[in-house]
């Protein structure tokens, strides 16, 4: 059966060398989400950017869907939850990469104060108009924790209105609503989803599977009641109903993974969130901006492992100057965040400076960055109150060259940090027979640090689009769990290589092409822990190759057909540190299809994911494997526009 895999592929590779087209053309897409908006060709970082038709064509039901299938990035079901899943981008691992990739929507930062992954189902694909992906940069305006780089997500500001439905295999279903309004004035829009499943994995021995469910509905409104002030007003709620089976042994994973392995969990999780904003242009160079936000979360894992309340509130005021030949910006960045769980509270406070500019000379654009941080941590539980602050710095410095109007050349620095998050610094165990976790204070950490450099290529012409970059990065104080002993601490030093490569190429009207082929090598310099010495040692968790590819055919102005193929490579697990575990973590690989047909207001759409049933896992330990996407699946809908 996996001989069937590679075809796909060659199938890509063989029609990509066909004559191209002028039918259809690319341009460079604007990066609208930084404070300094500018375009691919003219960027001094390495970005992907992804637009409202890209995420339609996708056929996803979620954002991790899209960025898993299409983008550089790794996610994964965080221990078989699928509505809090795990990142990776640059070798920072499954386990800890969330950590070190800053993610916002709308320029509100979705960062948690735990080791919980940034909730992105709760974001309906339906409602997004780009995302913007930055690599090893971003620290200066996304702060604490982009390491890895910056993911943008802005909400759709348009007149669309849309319902659409679908259903699938395991009972899934799946719909949602947009309604967007957008004139000089007023714009606002509402976004709502509801999706559910049956679930595919047993989780007890009377046949019960994981089935979950979710809800997510948000509300964007902007004003302008004069022409240079604009107010701004938002609202989100989310909540999902989760059950997931527990790891289970080699011999099971290969037998049927769908079986009942033991341990299962249940958690039901809400989430809800207020902002507003206001903006004021005070000529056509200078504008003041203030936008604040209040967010609560409940998490409640059932039936005894305990409730954990979250609130967050944050501010980001900024003043923005632009001109032809020089653009600048300077704010301040404010957030409190508090978690309450059984008789402990912790909090994570971050008060942040920060200044960007950016001079055009001709072909020649200069960036320089800096960002000032100090962050701050208090536990208190009724025996002991410690508190923890740090302050840190990060650096930006980039130049970009354009050689034409389709060719240009880039060089940038960044010196970037991620300060722990509160759970680095309590030990969790789960003791047998209940595995309940029982949790105790290990106490603080160094915070991490981190040297990027990229060199990258882009070649932008009106059917192919071209984007290589290489990168090294110097790390101090990786922050990781340490097994053998439960205890959150640092890697003393390591270090990350690699190459991104992405090429989208229109074939010919008919056919078109997008590949993304990253490789990376995730080095540990120096760690010594207890008796286990990791030096030389790669970091586990990390595929040294990932390859996804996208074919679509266009046979006539209503129809689409896609065809996409996604690679990792195996890597070690995700605990073997000292890279001798008998298992490793085994290859992943899944081939889609779908077929999408639009006729005035209807879209009908279908799609097969895992055409070709390949098993697909993450490996934790030896006989410790959780499934993730090990079936064929399938599901088919209709979308309506008016």
């Amino acid at each position: 059966m996996s001989k069937n895999i590679p075809l796909s592929l060659l199938l890509v590779a063989l029609l990509s060398s066909a004559n191209a087209s002028q039918t259809i053309e690319l341009k460079p897409l604007s990066i609208t989400s930084t404070a300094i908006d500018t375009d691919e060709l003219h960027s001094t970082d390495t970005v992907e950017v992804y637009t409202q038709k890209d995420i339609e064509d996708a056929r996803v039901q979620n954002v991790y869907e899209f960025l898993n299938s299409q983008t550089s990035l790794t996610t994964m079901p965080a221990y078989g939850n699928p509505f809090s899943q795990l990142l990776d981008m640059r070798g920072y691992g499954a386990s800890n990469g969330n950590q070190n990739i800053v993610i916002t929507l709308d320029g509100r930062k979705l960062n948690n104060i735990d080791n919980v992954a940034q909730l992105l189902s709760s974001i309906s694909p339906s409602s997004i108009s780009t995302i913007e992906i930055i690599k090893s940069s971003g620290i200066v305006l996304g702060g604490d924790g982009a390491n890895a780089g910056v993911i943008n997500i802005t909400s759709k500001k348009n007149n669309d209105k849309e319902i659409s439905i679908y259903a699938g295999t395991s009972k899934a279903y799946n719909g949602a609503v947009y309604l967007g309004h957008s004139d000089e004035t007023l714009s606002l829009s509402l976004s709502a989803q509801r999706q559910a499943t049956d679930g595919l994995r047993h989780i007890n021995a009377q046949g019960a599977k994981d089935k979950n469910s979710l809800n997510t509905g948000m509300f964007n409104l902007s004003y302008t009641p004069i022409e240079d002030l604009e107010l701004r007003l938002g609202a989100s709620a989310s909540k999902y109903d989760v059950i997931y089976g527990g790891a289970m042994s080699k011999a099971q994973y290969q037998s049927d993974p769908k079986q009942f392995a033991g341990a299962t969990s249940h958690q039901v999780f809400h989430n809800n969130t207020l902002s507003a904003g206001v903006s004021y242009h005070i000529n056509k160079s200078m504008s003041v901006n203030l936008d604040v936000s209040h967010e609560k979360k409940k998490s409640d894992y059932i039936p005894s492992y305990g409730l954990s309340h979250y609130q967050y509130d944050s501010a980001k005021a900024s003043f923005d100057y632009i001109k032809d030949d020089f653009s600048f910006i300077v704010g301040t960045d404010l957030f409190y965040g508090t978690k309450k769980a059984s008789n402990t509270t912790t909090t994570k406070n971050n008060v942040a400076l920060f200044m960007m500019g950016e001079v055009y000379m001709g072909k020649n654009t200069f960036k320089a960055g800096y960002r000032l941080e100090d962050v701050s941590y208090k536990y208190n539980n009724p025996t002991k109150s410690l508190n923890q602050s740090d302050k840190l710095t990060g650096v930006e410095l980039g130049y970009n060259h354009t050689i034409d109007k389709e060719n240009s050349l880039y060089l940038n620095y960044s010196h970037s940090y991620q300060a722990p998050s509160i759970d680095n610094f309590f030990a969790t165990t789960y003791p047998a027979p209940t595995y309940i976790p029982t949790t105790s204070f290990n106490g603080f950490i160094n915070p991490m640090s981190a040297h990027n450099f990229n060199l990258g290529y882009s070649q932008l012409t009106s059917t192919n689009k071209f984007k290589i970059s290489l990168y090294y990065v110097d790390v101090k104080n990786e922050i990781y769990l340490h097994k053998p002993d439960f205890k959150n601490t640092n890697i003393d030093k390591s270090h990350k290589y690699g190459l991104d490569l992405y090429n989208k190429y229109l074939i010919s009207q008919e056919f078109n092409i997008a590949l993304n082929y990253n490789y990376v090598q995730a080095i540990i310099d120096d760690e010594k822990e207890g008796t286990d010495n990791y030096a030389g040692k790669e970091l586990p968790g990390v595929s040294n190759h990932s390859i996804k590819a996208t074919l679509n055919y266009l046979p006539n102005k209503h129809t689409l057909l896609g065809l996409t193929q996604v690679y990792r490579s195996e890597a070690y697990a995700a605990d073997d540190f000292n890279n001798n575990f008998s298992q490793k973590q085994d290859k992943y690989m899944t081939t889609d299809i779908s077929a999408t047909y639009t006729k005035d207001e209807y879209e009908f759409f279908a799609k097969i994911n895992n055409i070709f049933n390949q098993k697909n896992g993450i490996w934790i330990k030896d006989d410790a494997i959780y499934p993730v996407n090990f079936t064929t699946t399938a599901q088919a809908g209709m979308k309506y526009k008016f």
